[in-house]
């Protein structure tokens, strides 16, 4: 299956240390591709791939004008970008509900363009889907999770929801961004939850990797 994505920057690996999957495709057949982006990616990218059911994993910059832009770039918050974790998975052994239940429930969609003390455009809160199913499944989450945060006193949610061909190519980060805490395992990883539970489906559990 094959995605719109941007060229790989030289040195980035061809195997998901993790997974063993290449990191640019091909997966196998009935793997759908989302982008999800929640702050910093390299916890980002941890959080889904120690779900049952994703194929493949990856770092990468999507939503802006800037062709093939660089970490600096983005940084400057000038390209438009938002750090985005492209997440391959196997919808019959991960829902597209419980994905994104995982996606709500890891971070604080209701702060703009911060994470904590990440504060930039490039940390915003986004989803860009590739299926009907996400989509759905995005609106039905979204919805379940606003009244959950309005009930537990917290702001409306500022995701930024849209399809991926609307969002743009998703452009492969560089090496050293790919699969970080696996080779930092003690690197930077800030919890930014809301402790608020997303009211849908059944919580996804992870492994150990």
């Amino acid at each position: 299956m094959s995605f719109r994505s941007s060229r790989i920057p030289r040195g980035t690996p061809a195997i998901h240390p993790v997974l063993g999957s290449p990191l640019r495709g091909p997966w196998p057949d009935g793997t759908s591709v989302i982008y999800l982006g929640m702050g910093c990616f390299w916890g980002a990218e941890k959080t889904f791939w120690q779900l049952p059911g994703v194929v493949a994993t990856a770092v990468g910059y999507q939503g802006g004008t800037t062709v093939d832009p660089t970490y600096e770039e983005v940084c400057t918050g000038l390209t438009g970008h938002a750090e985005t974790v492209l997440v391959g998975y196997d919808p019959e052994r991960l829902p597209e509900r419980e994905l994104l239940r995982v996606f709500w429930e890891s971070h604080d969609p209701t702060q703009g363009n911060r994470q904590g003390n990440d504060v930039g455009t490039q940390y915003r809160s986004v989803v860009h889907w590739t299926t009907r199913e996400q989509s759905l499944a995005y609106e039905e989450t979204r919805e379940a999770y606003r009244s959950a945060l309005l009930a537990a006193g917290l702001g409306p949610i500022t995701t930024e929801g849209r399809p991926a061909t609307e969002a743009g190519p998703f452009h492969y980060a560089e090496e050293y961004h790919q699969q970080y805490l696996y080779t930092v395992p003690q690197g930077y990883c800030p919890d930014h939850g809301t402790g608020v539970s997303c009211p849908v489906g059944t919580s996804a559990r992870v492994t150990d990797a």
